[in-house]
């Protein structure tokens, strides 16, 4: 079958930092479901994995990629709940080989039926930002999915991104007041069509720009950017006794003291794939989350988040969207379709 991976690391602006080759089919385990993959989407933790590759080389290369929408071939033999012909979405395992391949294993409990409303390209682009965005907001940061904390403040740092363009949606269905940042008047228009209350730019001080709209203090705020450039900001515009949820890592320590200790604050991690990777028991929690994320797609509840189709799956499409994750220059989700 065909695959893109990676020997090495390299950076995105050599053409073979990426390379399509013939790869085995994949095993399939007793948990698992063939698929047939037809679209997938890239996301930044797509760069981060090849960049830990290191010199290498890898033989056969690393195939890299965690969303993919697709048709299912085979079921493993303790698979309840799907059969061959099956349309279904979903985000797989860093522990595993990667959905950039004509045919990928993924554990069952992953995975859900993509809309039906929507294409492969549509549902490619929602798993992994949506599964974050959900986890983050609603098992992390403790926000009432029922709407109990309707018309409480969220910041939303980096809204326009891949995972700002899951989560604003979602806070707006329970109720909050979104208040998004972005830099472009493009992202400021996406946080915007998105259901983003308002919108400020976070290349500008914060604080001011989050007085004028009559908010001296957030309750809630999602950094989906960099945690270290705005670890004073948010410690400062974080109200008393409220949560800031994070999904970036830090490159070296932070001070978690003063002045966070003073307010009493929930700090927050949200990583996507630690159920997979530690395959935790409640690992089907990430399929239950897709199909409902599903369901109100179908339902004209939450928002188409692609933004650019490639319309091939190859080495070239695949290095320029990683360029663009690294570059910071996309927003919503760009997706690959069709071999």
């Amino acid at each position: 079958m065909k695959a893109i991976g990676a020997r090495q690391f390299l950076p995105a602006s050599d053409p073979a930092c990426l390379v399509e080759f013939e790869a085995e089919m994949p095993t399939l385990g007793a948990r698992d479901l063939l698929v047939k993959v037809m679209a997938v989407s890239v996301n930044p933790v797509d760069t981060k994995v090849r960049k830990l590759l290191g010199e290498g080389p890898h033989d056969p290369p690393r195939v890299l990629g965690f969303d993919a929408a697709g048709i299912v071939e085979a079921v493993g033999a303790n698979v309840s709940g799907f059969s061959p012909g099956d349309e279904v979405f979903y985000s797989g395992d860093v522990t595993r080989s990667g959905s950039n391949a004509e045919f990928h294993a993924v554990d069952a409990r992953l995975v859900a039926k993509k809309p039906a409303r929507w294409s492969f390209a549509e549902s490619a682009a929602l798993p992994l930002v949506g599964l974050t965005a959900w986890e983050l907001l609603f098992e992390r940061m403790g926000i009432a999915p029922n709407g109990a904390d309707g018309g409480k403040a969220i910041l939303v740092i980096n809204g326009a991104g891949g995972v700002g363009s899951a989560l604003i949606p979602l806070a707006r269905s329970v109720g909050l007041r979104v208040v998004a940042t972005a830099s472009r008047p493009e992202t400021v228009a996406w946080c915007k069509s998105l259901g983003a209350d308002e919108v400020i730019n976070h290349r500008e001080p914060l604080r001011p720009q989050a007085e004028a709209l009559g908010i001296s203090e957030f309750p809630y705020i999602a950094n989906l950017h960099n945690t270290e450039a705005y670890w004073e900001t948010t410690a400062d515009l974080l109200a008393p006794l409220g949560t800031l949820g994070l999904i970036v890592e830090t490159k070296g320590s932070l001070d978690i003291g003063n002045p966070f200790r003073l307010k009493s604050p929930r700090i927050v991690w949200e990583y996507m794939p630690t159920r997979s990777r530690f395959q935790t028991a409640d690992m089907h929690r990430q399929g239950e989350i897709l199909a409902e994320l599903a369901s109100r797609c179908d339902t004209g509840n939450f928002p188409n988040i692609m933004t650019r189709e490639f319309e091939r799956i190859s080495a070239a499409n695949l290095q320029e969207a990683h360029a663009a994750m690294e570059n910071g220059t996309a927003h919503g989700k760009w997706v690959l379709s069709r071999w």
